[in-house]
C-alpha cells in the first residue's frame, strides 16, 4: 500500500526557500549601498609641508694664543715640623703654662724642665776632675823645667868630678904624688855625680810622655765636663723656633726617658702643598728652566706664581704660592708630584679673613706654556669621539677635530677648524647630517630647548 504524502513537509520547504531569497536580497542591497557611498567619497587634497629648521646656538671661533693652566689638588702642610723628646732621663719638675695643642710658643721658651740635681752633681765632679788634671799638667811642666836646670848643674858637677879623678890618677901614675885612697875617693865622687846626672837625664826625657799622658787625661776630663754641662742644659727643653704645638704628651711629675716624643711643633711661617698632576700634562705644558736637568731626573721648574683656592671656600678667597720643585713620579697612577710653597705673608689676607692653614685641601692652578693658534669652544660641543657640529650655509656638518687640551668646561682645538667657523654649541644627540639649521648667537640659548633630533 502506498502511504499518503505529508502536506506539512512541502510547506516547510517553501518557507526555507523564501528566507534564503530574502537574506540574499538584503546582502545585495547592503553591498549596493556601500559601493554607492564609496563612489560619493572624494580623496583628500595633498598638502606639501616645508622643511622646518632646527634652532641651534653657534659660536664663531677665532685662533688665539691661550696660556695653559695645569691644575691639581693637594693638602697644605707646614714645611718645618719637629718632634721633641727628652735627651736625658729624669722626672719632669716644670711645664710651660700654655703647653696645649694649638698654642703658639716663641722660640727659646722652656717647654718643660727635668730635675737637674743628678746632672748638676756630675757637673761638679767633672769640674773637680778637670781642675785636678790641670794641676797635674802644670806641676809636671814646672817640674820638667826645674829638672832640666838641675840636669845642667849635675852634668857640670859630673864633668868636674871626672876632671878631678883624671888629675889625681895622673899625679899618682906619673909622679907618684898622692895616695891610692885619694884616687878611689875621686873615682867614687865621679861615679856618684855621673849616676845622679844619668838618673835626672832619664827623668827629664820621660817628662814629655808624662805631660802628654796627663794632657790626655785632662782632655778626657774636659770632655766629661762638657757632657755634664750639656746634660744640665738638656734638663731644660726649649722651643727650637716659634711655632704651633701639634702634640703635647708630658705632664709635671712624669718620669721621661730619651727618645720618646713628648712635644711636636710646626712652623706655620712656611707652608707647602704637594700637588698631584697628570704626567702627560706635566710633560706637555709645564715650564722648566733651561739647563736645569740633573742626571735622569726632572729639570728645575720655573718658579711661577700659582693660584691656590681652598676647596671648601665659599667667599672666593684665593692665595698665591710659588712652584718649587718636582717631588716624585708615580708609575702606577702616572702622576707627577710637585711642591708649591707659600710664606706667611702670602697666606694671610688680613684681619677678619680666613688664613690658609695646615690641613686644608686646595685646588692649585699652575701657569704653563702658551698654546698658539687654538680655537676655544665649550666642552659640550665636542663629542666623545672628537667631532664637532658646524653650521655651514645653514646646514649641519660634522667634522673631526684635534683636541689639544680640555680645561673644565672649555676645550681647546688645534686641528679641524678654520678661522670664522660657526661651531654649534647646543647639545645635540644623533643629528642628521645636512639638517636645515636656524643659527642663533649663544646669548639666545635660553630660548632653545635641548632635545633629541633625528
Amino acid at each position: 500500500m502506498t502511504q499518503p504524502s505529508n502536506p506539512n513537509k512541502g510547506i516547510k520547504g517553501h518557507h526555507l526557500l523564501l528566507r534564503l531569497v530574502l537574506c540574499s536580497l538584503i546582502l545585495l542591497a547592503g553591498l549596493g549601498g556601500l559601493f554607492a557611498l564609496a563612489a560619493l567619497k572624494k580623496p583628500p587634497a595633498e598638502i606639501s609641508e616645508a622643511e622646518r629648521p632646527l634652532k641651534v646656538t653657534v659660536r664663531r671661533v677665532r685662533p688665539q694664543s691661550i696660556p695653559i693652566v695645569i691644575s691639581g689638588y693637594g693638602q697644605v702642610k707646614a714645611l718645618n715640623t719637629v718632634q721633641i723628646s727628652a735627651e736625658v732621663a729624669g722626672r719632669v719638675v716644670a711645664v710651660h703654662p700654655r703647653l696645649e695643642s694649638g698654642e703658639v710658643i716663641k722660640a727659646g721658651d722652656i717647654l718643660f724642665g727635668i730635675d737637674p740635681r743628678t746632672y748638676a752633681a756630675a757637673l761638679a765632679q767633672g769640674e773637680a776632675e778637670a781642675a785636678q788634671w790641670r794641676s797635674v799638667v802644670k806641676r809636671l811642666e814646672q817640674q820638667s823645667a826645674t829638672d832640666q836646670r838641675r840636669l845642667i848643674t849635675l852634668e857640670r858637677s859630673r864633668d868636674l868630678a871626672r876632671a878631678e879623678f883624671d888629675r889625681v890618677a895622673d899625679l899618682i901614675r906619673r909622679h907618684n904624688i898622692g895616695t891610692q885612697s885619694g884616687v878611689d875617693r875621686a873615682e867614687q865622687a865621679f861615679n856618684a855625680a855621673t849616676d845622679q846626672a844619668d838618673q835626672l837625664a832619664q827623668a827629664v826625657t820621660l817628662y814629655p810622655t808624662r805631660i802628654k799622658e796627663a794632657t790626655s787625661s785632662l782632655a778626657g776630663a774636659k770632655a766629661r765636663l762638657r757632657e755634664a754641662r750639656v746634660n744640665v742644659e738638656r734638663c731644660q727643653v726649649k722651643a727650637p723656633f716659634t711655632g704651633r704645638l701639634t702634640l703635647t704628651a708630658v705632664e709635671q711629675g712624669q718620669y721621661v726617658t730619651p727618645g720618646t716624643p713628648l712635644v711636636a711643633m710646626a712652623d706655620d711661617t712656611l707652608l707647602e702643598i704637594q700637588v698631584s698632576l697628570e704626567s702627560h700634562e706635566v710633560r706637555r705644558w709645564m715650564r722648566f728652566s733651561p739647563g736645569g736637568s740633573t742626571g735622569n731626573w726632572f729639570g728645575q721648574p720655573e718658579p711661577v706664581a700659582c693660584r691656590i683656592r681652598w676647596t671648601e671656600d665659599t667667599q672666593g678667597y684665593n692665595w698665591s704660592g710659588q712652584l718649587h720643585r718636582v717631588v716624585a713620579f708615580d708609575q702606577k697612577s702616572r702622576t707627577v708630584m710637585v711642591a708649591v710653597r707659600l710664606s706667611a705673608e702670602q697666606t694671610d689676607h688680613g684681619s677678619g679673613s680666613l688664613p690658609l692653614v695646615e690641613g686644608m685641601f686646595c685646588l692649585v692652578e699652575i701657569p704653563g706654556k702658551t698654546l698658539h693658534g687654538a680655537m676655544q669652544v665649550p666642552r659640550k660641543a665636542v663629542s666623545f669621539n672628537n667631532t664637532v657640529y658646524l653650521a655651514v650655509d645653514q646646514r649641519l656638518k660634522t667634522v673631526d677635530v684635534e683636541v689639544a687640551k680640555i680645561d673644565g668646561d672649555v676645550a681647546y682645538i688645534t686641528g679641524g677648524l678654520s678661522n670664522g667657523d660657526l661651531v654649534i654649541t647646543t647639545r645635540l644627540v644623533d643629528p642628521l647630517e645636512n639638517t636645515l639649521l636656524e643659527p642663533l648667537p649663544e646669548s639666545d640659548s635660553r630660548s632653545i630647548k635641548q632635545g633629541k633630533t633625528s
